[in-house]
């Protein structure tokens, strides 16, 4: 008998979705709210993020910045300073990303208030 996992494998060779590269990074744990407090300022340092989201572990943020940043969703700044100051932005592409996802949030809050009361 086939497993879910097995049949989503399968299913996802067969079928081509724009999306399923970008989704690959954008749904992984941690990686929208990653996003969004990045978008609230010019430029994030990691501890800043580490603040707006305490219940992600160093190690997982640092991976998910690596990711973002790896598909050009971020960008990286290192400054040459003592101590090394590190900041963290979106991108022009990941500016536009906002606006869907704002629309995205729009659309769940809209969902949420005309679901019907069992």
């Amino acid at each position: 008998m086939e497993t879910e996992f097995e049949k989503e494998k399968r299913t996802r060779n067969h079928v081509t979705c724009n999306a399923n590269d970008i989704w690959s990074v954008l749904g992984k744990t941690w990686a929208l709210l990653i996003l969004k407090k990045l978008s609230e300022n010019q430029s994030t340092r990691f501890n800043e993020i580490k603040k707006a989201i305490p219940m992600i572990s160093n190690t997982v943020l640092s991976e998910r910045l690596r990711d973002l940043e790896v598909h050009s969703l971020i960008t990286r700044k290192v400054y040459a300073e003592v101590p090394l100051r590190v900041e963290y932005s979106i991108t022009k592409q990941t500016h536009e990303l906002g606006n869907i996802l704002k629309q995205l949030d729009n659309w769940i809050l809209r969902w949420r208030s005309e679901k019907p009361k069992k």
